[in-house]
């Protein structure tokens, strides 16, 4: 018995058929869609690359101090003015991209990790007692007011960048943890994972292969949407003066100098302030889009 060919797609579109489309383009198509999305995947992309490449885009060291130069207006040479020590305001945005960029990422990557972890172990044991105490240890962490919490253990432990990534991570996986449960819970119970244990297959295996490869979706936007808030509670954690230390530059650390003298020199402070307002609208502006795209339930 001789196979049919393959019809190419330009027979299909004579028979009035449509291929079938890959489905990362599918998203990606379905992405393009959400100006908002697209407008915060640009934002992204330019903000990660002015971290990149801060040593050329920044007109000034990091560690350049000139009081001559001091509370001077947004100029052609200082485009967006200078602080109370004399550094040019565009240059510190720049150096402090690294720091809320890089917080934002590693602690969602940790939050996202420990949370889908945890939700995704107790959500294949619901009900049984290895679900109840993982449950109720998220419960008991995410019952403690988050900003407070962040406060305590950052002034408990030396301060530095990475410690500040890793509190804000290990504290903030709870809520996703309940998320994910949620979601292995219904997941557990379809007829390929029921068929899966029928034909043997161990529990870790189901898990891998079946079950958590189900959540992805729900994983990549809470970690978008993640990335955000922990640019947030770095920025309020510097702007309190618990962030980094110097000579780690930090967009929160310049607004709590710009606070200062902000009737003198407004500019200080409201230029990172933006830009701590933009990059966060932008993730959330992605994060809506990925979620709207990776819907299989969104029209082709």
């Amino acid at each position: 018995m001789v196979a049919e060919p393959i019809p190419s797609t330009g027979e299909l579109q004579d028979q009035g058929l449509t291929p079938l489309e890959p489905a990362w383009k599918a998203v990606w198509r379905r992405f393009k869609r959400n100006r908002a999305a697209v407008f915060g995947l640009v934002v992204l992309t330019l903000l990660y690359l002015m971290a990149i490449f801060a040593p050329v885009l920044a007109t000034q060291p990091l560690e350049f101090i000139d009081y001559s130069q001091k509370n001077r207006p947004p100029s052609l040479e200082h485009p967006f003015g200078t602080d109370q020590f004399g550094r040019d305001v565009w240059s510190r945005i720049v150096w402090g991209s690294r720091t809320s960029l890089t917080v934002g990422f590693v602690a969602a990557g940790v939050a996202v990790a420990v949370g889908t972890l945890v939700g995704g172990i107790a959500g294949y044991y619901g009900g049984s007692w290895l679900d109840i105490i993982l449950m109720r240890f998220a419960e008991a962490v995410d019952s403690f007011p988050f900003f407070f919490l962040l406060i305590v253990v950052v002034s408990v432990v030396e301060r530095s960048l990475f410690t500040i990534m890793l509190v804000i991570g290990l504290t903030s996986w709870p809520s996703l943890a309940m998320l994910v449960r949620g979601l292995v819970l219904s997941i557990r119970e379809r007829d390929f994972v029921e068929a899966s244990r029928a034909l043997g297959a161990s529990d870790r295996r189901i898990m891998w292969k079946h079950v958590l490869p189900n959540t992805v979706a729900v994983i990549i936007v809470s970690a978008t949407l993640r990335i955000g808030y922990a640019i947030l509670y770095e920025a309020g954690l510097s702007f309190l003066g618990f962030g980094p230390p110097p000579p780690a530059a930090s967009w929160g650390k310049d607004i709590a100098l710009g606070r200062e003298v902000l009737r003198q020199a407004w500019w200080v402070a409201t230029f990172p302030g933006l830009f701590i307002t933009l990059t966060v609208l932008a993730f959330n502006f992605v994060g809506d889009g990925l979620r709207d795209a990776l819907d299989p339930k969104m029209k082709r």
